[in-house]
């Protein structure tokens, strides 16, 4: 991870400094040798000014170059760069990352796509239909629908959240009312017009990722049944489960202790563009089939399995949410929201997102799809926020890189807390691995100082995701909060674990060849190891 952080340092440090002068470098051919010939106008046209480009696929994979217009008369020269040693670049990704990393050394540039013609003084195409690249009129309905159409291909070129000719509207309070529809302009109202005075500071914590041995200690010390909301219930945490090494058995003691359980993808793979540009299908096998392992090994039959989170926040555009909706999932918690002023409550999708797309991709969906985005506000990470400049806020609390002791940790949690109990009191969330907590025992003990903390005051309560949705659904203020109903539902522990002995079945699946699993569950044993094929571990349908 930390060789991963680098080599985006790098990345990062060669851009800037290419943005702001030419650095120059020597390889085999000298700098006048490897322009002569070049035509540098032809080059740059209709090339944007950020946009790095290789001269040659042969060369050497480090250099590339930019159009600069900062030559005599305002004419356009090439600005050259080169990676740091032990790096090349990538064009497509259009940063400096491992060698082993880059496999477009011989792309010279990033593909150039066709635009619709959407915006003209005048119309050129009839009513009810939208241009092409090539000036070919078609059905606006078959703009960004996934398909192309054009036969430039240009219908699915302008597809974000702004761009999108079929996209969600902008928010309308008149036609948008709780319990099934909030949005707001700017996504900083508080829900059924409160006064920010009496508003219940909820605070989620969720963790991401398997839940086994590793980490079930931490789970059992940070939720050990004493420590108790102001309406007398023990307080909760959100867990994005997912499927390779998790301990369905413990999965299942989480649930009966009240806590929610959600999904977080059933294989995980590490391929960031397999959950960015997943088909519906893809998102289908992964997210419902992974509640299918969870309901059936841990034996949750309540239906209480209704939240997903994208495996690193790579959100799937418009196809994710459409498998949510057709699945009856309630809320997605992958969006996160760039650092503000005033943090942001969650909102549902049938209206256009209140705040820039800022995930990891830029793929947020722009239709209306009747689904809850629980929004991560980024964290404030600054050590001293009076002071410091500014910084990039983080989402989860372990990528906050600069927090690198128990102190910096226990400043991070209350000038975060402030800074959302000062102002709107949208929902605080702390999003963690569990690694990340035990890596060092000073930031568990400091995050349980600060639990301990905000209990002692009577307007603090934490809270799953989907609790929050529940209040906010029926917005109550502080001094009803005792009665609140849908509060009290996971209240009370009740019964006792459900084995304490499970089976350990050592399983295999032909689509994991030579791997030998261990599935953890108080359950019978399947005959094999479930996975994307096959959920139920009965063996592949024919």
């Amino acid at each position: 991870m930390a060789r991963r952080h680098w080599a985006l340092f790098v990345s990062i440090m060669c851009l800037c400094m290419a943005a702001d002068s030419f650095i120059p470098f020597q390889s085999g051919k000298s700098q006048q040798e490897k322009l002569e010939g070049v035509d540098v106008e032809e080059v740059c046209a209709d090339r944007p000014a950020d946009e790095y480009f290789r001269l040659e696929a042969d060369g050497d994979c480090r250099e590339v170059y930019r159009c600069d217009s900062a030559g005599e008369d305002g004419t356009n020269r090439l600005a050259p760069i080169k990676c740091a040693g032990g790096l090349a670049f990538d064009v497509l990704r259009q940063l400096c990352d491992w060698k082993s990393n880059v496999k477009n050394c011989d792309v010279q540039e990033k593909p150039r796509k066709a635009q619709p013609i959407l915006k003209t003084d005048e119309p050129i195409c009839p009513e009810g239909k939208l241009s092409c690249g090539d000036g070919e009129c078609l059905d606006k309905e078959l703009f960004c629908n996934g398909k192309p159409d054009c036969k430039d291909e240009s219908d699915e070129n302008a597809c974000s959240v702004d761009e999108d000719p079929n996209r969600a509207p902008e928010c309308d309070p008149t036609q948008c009312a709780l319990p099934d529809c909030f949005c707001s302009a700017d996504g900083t109202r508080i829900p059924g017009g409160i006064e920010p005075q009496q508003v219940p500071q909820m605070i989620t914590i969720t963790f991401n990722g398997a839940v086994n041995v590793d980490n079930i200690d931490l789970y059992d010390d940070l939720f050990n049944g004493q420590r108790q909301n102001p309406n007398g219930c023990s307080i909760k945490g959100t867990f994005f489960v997912s499927h390779k090494y998790t301990n369905y058995s413990a999965v299942q003691d989480l649930h009966r202790r009240g806590h929610e359980i959600s999904v977080f993808s059933l294989t995980h793979k590490d391929d960031p563009n397999y959950w960015s540009g997943g088909s519906y299908d893809d998102w289908l096998a992964e997210m419902a089939g992974s509640r299918l392992i969870v309901e059936r090994f841990a034996n949750i039959t309540d239906g209480s399995i209704i939240g997903m989170r994208a495996p690193y926040l790579r959100v799937g555009g418009n196809k994710q949410f459409e498998m949510m909706a057709d699945q009856f999932f309630v809320y997605d918690a992958s969006i996160t929201a760039s650092l503000g002023r005033v943090p942001i409550w969650p909102y549902t999708l049938y209206f256009r997102m209140p705040h820039k797309c800022n995930g990891n991709a830029h793929n947020c969906p722009s239709r209306s799809h009747p689904v809850w985005e629980m929004v991560m506000n980024e964290l404030d990470r600054r050590d001293d926020p009076t002071f410091d400049e500014s910084l990039p806020g983080c989402h989860m609390v372990d990528s906050c890189s600069n927090v690198a002791s128990g102190e910096q940790f226990a400043r991070l949690l209350r000038h975060n807390f402030n800074r959302h109990y000062n102002s709107n009191r949208a929902p605080l969330g702390l999003h963690f691995h569990a690694s990340w907590l035990k890596s060092k025992k000073e930031y568990r003990d400091e995050l349980v100082k600060f639990i301990e903390e905000m209990l002692g005051r009577n307007d603090v309560f934490f809270v799953t995701n989907l609790q929050v949705i529940q209040w906010m659904q029926n917005p109550t203020e502080l001094n009803s909060l005792r009665d609140f109903q849908e509060w009290k539902e996971k209240c009370d522990v009740k019964g006792q674990p459900y084995c304490s002995l499970p089976n350990a079945c050592p399983l295999t699946t032909r689509e994991l060849p030579g791997e030998t699993l261990r599935l953890f569950t108080c359950m019978e044993c399947p005959n094999n190891y479930p996975w994307i094929l096959d959920p139920t571990g009965d063996g592949f349908s024919v």
